[in-house]
């Protein structure tokens, strides 16, 4: 049986935060020439961007590694200004068996950032 977790942590930003939700919503593809010592590529694989359903693949840099992640859209919630991704393949479910990314701007420049994932087994 896996270990649930829940991570969540608040970061200030400088940009706006409709700005912010919408590059998360609909332009995450422009997340690469934002942040390219993180993320080199996000393609569109089906759907469209920023509807529901939709699956991005996103290759980043982690840990002095190249990896990938493909992620559906699992939902979009204008009010609340917040998007939640679930990673279906890649790198990260190598070590967890589940992994979810839920951002969310709370004020113009704070957002929260939640991974909710679950974990095979404790690492000892």
């Amino acid at each position: 049986m896996g270990i649930d977790v829940k991570l969540v942590s608040q970061i200030a930003i400088k940009s706006d935060g409709d700005v912010f939700h919408e590059i998360f919503r609909e332009r995450p593809h422009h997340l690469s020439s934002m942040s390219p010592a993180h993320v080199q590529n996000c393609d569109l694989h089906h759907g469209q961007w920023g509807t529901v359903g939709s699956i991005v693949y996103f290759s980043y840099f982690h840990d002095g590694k190249d990896r990938v992640a493909k992620e559906i859209i699992e939902a979009i919630d204008e009010e609340n200004k917040s998007v939640t991704y679930k990673v279906v393949e890649g790198d990260l479910l190598e070590v967890y068996k589940t992994f979810k990314i839920i951002v969310h701007v709370d004020t113009n420049n704070l957002v929260t950032w939640t991974m909710e994932y679950e974990k095979e087994r404790q690492e000892n």
